[in-house]
């Protein structure tokens, strides 16, 4: 006799001998298989739907068998009122692959069917719609194609329905406004089309609809806000709806969450909003065209803690009693039109001190003027991020600045800032970013700045600020850019700057009046990309010791006092790109190292007292890459440099004819001198406007070559077939050499016809502006024309990298490739990834985040270093989104490779670091087991993190990619490549944590990645 039927017949017999106590029954306690005809159909049913899974690595249909009622099994619950029929499956975040089987709609007493975290692919089941009794569907966070079914609007007691983060496409059906019982709609993070059906507006029990993050179009239907009256939250954020709010949305008074971010509205809020949304706690409008005021009467919504209205054209005054929103945590309205000029205007700062929970305050780039209220001092010590650059702000930094104990990002560049930095704010012990660039401050700097030791980026440069720099800089341990440029600094550089290890952005100390010799200590720069010292009063020899500088990239050294011979050590420097040791005291012959430096494109020596003979190779070849004016003892060189023929001088003829020569020739150098100077005076003013013109935080300029749409043609051989690359989601890679350079580059062909491909080169053209690194793919140019066929053209040029991709490297078998990786460039290639990720995420100002980080993306150079490339997805974070996620609601979307990107983005969670992070542990696990995340054996369910962390600790040998055993020789002992290799793994596996806050940041993964390799090789020396 079945166990469970036979304990639910006894419970009724007793229950029934209590109540009626003299009365006999006659009651047959059954078997499973007699007691209601259903059973037999839902135990077929669930079997059927087994049989679609086709992996199952944590054992959740090991009890699916007969030793147990079906009921019994995990995951099912059946009905008490209906027993034996099945109401109930939960799977959730089983790591299950396969597909959902149509058998499911037999179930028909099913009330909840949730399958969310998984990897099922395939479609809904089309009948799914014979589920009257359903209510609850969340099949989120899978891999499901197709569209939606139009029977599941047959299910007409559903409550709750998510499909987001999935691959669904095609429209909403109109036919869900036959729901008239749905609370629930989440169908965000898929590629939705079409508009908003009119018919949602007839559920009069929605609550929630979120859309974020598809390609929906049209307006919002104006009858939403006329019958969904129990609207609660409303997110359609990210996707390409235009034209104006409804008014009937702005009466919804249960509306809490409003989020429109990122799309294409226009028109101005409603002066009454805050009367009419009462309970409002986060209204997301950034991104859009809003115009219009923002209106006095939002401070009636008191419940609100997101108001972030960043990058429209709202203007006006902010109104001046905003601090009655005592629970607000996140005020952006930055890239506006707000007009602060006066002490009444100001009022609003005053009213903020009010604001106890207040994390971030952005007014950068409006049309603020005045002087900074001392208020200031007074907002919330909670305080993290407090942005007002880009302005017209006078009067001296408030001293009370001191009190914002909490503060990680200070930003007030480009005001008009004067009087002296502050010295309290060496009390603000938390702040990482100092910027305080393109203002008047005076004075010296504050040695209490020593204090911030967790300062990555500092920023004064373009003031007026005197005196030496302070030796307590060199306290800054973490410091990773640093410029003081063009200012007044006078005396010697502080060699405590020149030990600081940390510093691999830059280091600009160019138009400052510093003297003294460069000391020694500069070799110590190992990590430092770009180097800045020009026009300075510098003097003495250039130190042998700046060849250590191993990751400079650029090298500025012009206009200053250097005496001596050029160094031949600069010619170790492998990766410069740049140098510039023009208008000096230089002597003697040019080295033979600099003509070796295979990456030097550009070289300035005009204008110092070299001689001897100019080489042929290397930068040499190109007279545009290369400036030897001023300097009469050279010779030789290509032809187009112009320089006299290298001849022996010895007798009195020679003599006779170089006088001769001299006489004739030294009037018109002269006058070309004359000329130089002047056109250089030109040019250094000019120089010095532009830069005060830029708007971004102060870089050393590139130099974009300029191309057309028939230059591309020519040099793709009109994009043939066979100069093919590779292909994309958004187009193709073409190699093309440029005319009449010879430059062998990498074309990216936008397919425009593509969805997204417009916004993808945006997207890829904004991030790549302002971003350099030596670990980063370095953009030529970008074109944006028309193609012979009158069509829009868009396309990116890059340097062209002849080892490919790492793909090709981690899977040669695919590529038909034989070489493979020892794990000493597996270790280097993953530490220049790091490196990558830590310079976008910290470095850049704002950070950037790549969003698709995957082996396809990184390029290996000829020294087999790694490059990132491809920002295709990548989103600038706004400086407003260092808000704890916990208190932070979605604004962004992202749409990135399956097995690379964070789970958490399918939940609507903001892009954050920690996705990158995220990505780069699962790179990891792929670099070192050489398995794709997707990888055949992966496809049942079994992630390739969850194969790795099972092997982890004591197999770790046992899953590592065979070639590294194969590959490493030289006596590198088994210990030391076992340790090495547990290390890596575990960061690995701490980086692709699924929780986005137990994850490593980005600092920590590369400070550790450094430590392993640097561990790996000490170990190695040491045998």
């Amino acid at each position: 006799m079945d166990h469970l039927h036979t304990k639910q017949c006894i419970s009724w017999l007793s229950l029934l001998s209590l109540l009626f106590p003299f009365r006999l029954y006659s009651i047959h306690c059954t078997t499973e298989a007699s007691f209601l005809p259903g059973i037999q159909t839902d135990k077929a049913a669930l079997l059927a739907f087994m049989a679609g899974i086709t992996d199952d690595p944590f054992g959740v249909f090991q009890s699916w068998n007969d030793s147990k009622p079906f009921c019994d099994w995990t995951g099912i619950s059946c009905s008490k009122i209906h027993p034996g029929r099945v109401i109930s499956i939960q799977l959730d975040s089983q790591s299950l692959s396969g597909f959902i089987s149509s058998s499911i709609t037999n179930l028909t007493f099913l009330h909840s069917l949730l399958l969310m975290n998984n990897s099922f692919s395939g479609g809904i089941p089309p009948d799914i719609g014979m589920l009257p009794r359903l209510q609850h569907l969340n099949l989120s966070y899978n891999s499901l194609t197709g569209v939606i079914p139009l029977g599941l609007s047959n299910c007409s007691d559903l409550l709750t329905l998510g499909l987001h983060y999935n691959q669904l496409h095609g429209n909403i059906p109109s036919e869900f406004g036959s729901l008239m019982k749905l609370q629930e709609l989440v169908l965000a993070k898929n590629n939705f089309t079409g508009s908003i059906p009119s018919s949602l507006s007839n559920i009069s029990t929605l609550v929630k609809l979120s859309l974020l993050s598809n390609f929906i179009q049209g307006s919002i239907p104006e009858k939403l806000g006329l019958y969904a009256t129990n609207l609660s939250f409303l997110q359609l954020s990210q996707n390409e709806f235009s034209g104006t709010i409804p008014p009937t949305l702005f009466n919804l008074s249960s509306l809490s969450y409003f989020g429109v971010a990122v799309n294409q509205f226009h028109g101005s809020l409603p002066l009454d909003i805050g009367t009419s949304l009462p309970n409002l706690q986060a209204l997301l409008l950034s991104d859009n065209q809003f115009g219009g005021t923002l209106p006095a009467s939002l401070i009636n919504a008191t419940r609100i803690r997101l108001l972030d209205m960043s990058t429209n054209s709202i203007g006006g005054k902010v109104p001046s009693e905003l601090g009655k929103l005592q629970d607000l945590v996140h005020l952006n309205l930055g890239s506006n039109k707000f007009e602060i000029n006066d002490p009444d205007s100001w009022r609003f700062m005053d009213s903020l001190t009010n604001c106890s929970k207040l994390q971030v305050l952005a007014l950068n780039r409006n049309n603020v003027s005045g002087v900074l209220p001392e208020s200031v001092g007074n907002l919330s010590t909670n305080l993290q991020l407090l942005m007002l650059w880009t302005n017209s702000i006078t009067g001296r930094i408030p001293s009370g600045i001191e009190n914002l104990i909490n503060l990680e990002q200070l930003q007030l560049s480009k005001n008009k800032f004067i009087g002296t930095i502050p010295d309290g704010i060496g009390k603000l012990t938390k702040l990482q970013n100092l910027v305080l660039f393109f203002n008047d401050l005076t004075g010296q700097l504050p040695s209490s700045i020593g204090n911030l030791t967790q300062l990555l980026h500092f920023y004064v440069s373009d003031n007026t600020l005197t005196g030496r720099i302070p030796s307590s800089l060199g306290n800054l341990q973490n410091i990773e850019a640093m410029d003081l440029s063009n200012n007044g600094f006078n005396g010697s550089i502080p060699e405590e700057i020149l030990s600081l290890s940390s510093l691999s952005f830059f280091l600009d100390l160019s138009g400052n009046s510093l003297s003294g010799q460069l000391p020694a200590k500069v070799g110590s720069l190992k990590n430092l990309g770009i180097f800045g010292l020009s026009r300075n009063k510098l003097s003495g020899a250039i130190p042998a010791t700046l060849g250590s500088c191993q990751q400079m990239e650029t090298l500025l050294m012009d206009n200053n006092l250097f005496e001596g011979t050029i160094p031949a050590s600069l010619g170790n420097i492998k990766g410069l790109q740049e140098l510039n040791l023009s208008h000096n005291r230089l002597k003697g012959p040019i080295p033979d190292s600099l003509a070796k430096l295979h990456g030097l494109t550009s070289l300035d020596l005009s204008f110092n007292h070299l001689s001897g003979e100019v080489y042929q190779e290397g930068v040499f070849k190109n007279a545009t890459a290369v400036s030897l004016l001023g300097n009469d003892g050279l010779c030789g060189g290509i032809s187009s440099l112009n320089l006299p023929p290298c001849l022996e001088t010895s007798s009195k003829k020679t003599k006779w004819s170089r006088s001769l020569k001299i006489a004739v020739i030294v009037p018109i150098v002269a006058f070309i001198l004359l000329l130089i100077f002047f056109s250089s005076l030109a040019f250094l003013y000019r120089r010095k406007r532009l830069r005060k013109k830029s708007p971004s935080i102060p870089s050393f300029a590139d130099k974009y070559l300029k191309v057309s749409y028939n230059e591309l043609f020519k040099a793709t051989d009109g994009f043939s077939s066979s100069n093919l690359l590779g292909t994309g989601s958004f187009g193709s890679v073409y190699r093309g050499t440029l005319d009449p350079s010879g430059t062998i580059v990498a074309v990216k062909v936008f397919n425009l016809q593509q969805r997204g491909a417009s916004k993808s080169f945006i997207a890829e053209c904004e991030a790549l502006r302002g971003i350099r690194h030596r670990s980063l793919i370095k953009i030529l140019t970008a074109c944006s024309s028309i193609d012979s066929k009158g069509d829009d053209f868009k396309a990116l040029v890059y340097e062209f990298m002849n080892n490919g991709s790492l793909e090709t490297w981690l899977h040669p078998e695919d590529a038909g490739f034989s070489n493979q990786l020892s794990l000493v460039q597996k270790l280097n290639i993953a530490v220049d990834v790091a490196d990558a990720l830590e310079y976008l995420h910290v470095n850049c100002q704002p950070s950037v985040i790549h969003c698709d980080l995957k082996p396809s993306n990184i390029l290996l150079d000829d020294n087999m270093n790694a490059l990132v490339g491809d920002f295709g997805l990548a989103r600038i974070l706004s400086e407003t989104m260092s808000i704890s996620q916990h208190d932070s609601l979605s604004l962004m979307g992202i749409k990135g490779s399956i097995g690379y990107i964070a789970p958490e983005y399918g939940a609507g969670i903001q892009v954050s670091t920690s996705g990158d992070v995220y990505s780069y542990g699962i790179l990891l696990l792929e670099i070192f087991t050489g398995k794709r995340p997707v990888d055949d054996m992966f496809n049942n369910g079994l992630e390739l993190r969850e194969y790795v962390h099972m092997a982890f600790p004591d197999r770790v040998m046992k899953i590592v990619d065979p070639a590294i055993n194969e590959n490493t020789t030289n006596g590198i002992k088994q210990r030391a490549e076992e340790e090495c290799l547990v290390s890596v793994i575990r960061i690995g596996l701490a980086c692709s944590e699924r929780l986005a806050r137990d994850r490593m940041s980005t600092r920590d993964v590369a400070s550790e990645m450094h430590a392993v390799r640097d561990a790996y090789f000490k170990a190695g020396q040491s045998q």
